[in-house]
């Protein structure tokens, strides 16, 4: 059994902490931070596929952010 607090993840199983943020790159910044307000989005790939993403908010300014996930 998983418990989300905050956006972490405790196993009440294991009792172990998995901590699960995204981070992204932001290219305003110039550095690697985690994504504030992150969701999954689809997007439209080379030859029609869909590939899938993740957009969030820069937290120091504020710039969108993305993130192209591997296939799952």
């Amino acid at each position: 059994m998983l418990i989300v607090i905050n956006k972490v993840i405790i196993s009440v199983l294991t009792n172990k902490l998995i901590k699960k943020t995204m981070e992204g790159y932001c290219v305003k910044c110039k550095a690697k931070r985690e994504m504030k307000d992150a969701k999954e989005v689809s997007m439209k790939g080379k030859g029609g596929v869909v590939r899938r993403a993740m957009t969030g908010v820069c937290p120091k300014c504020g710039t969108k952010m993305f993130r192209i996930l591997g296939k799952a």
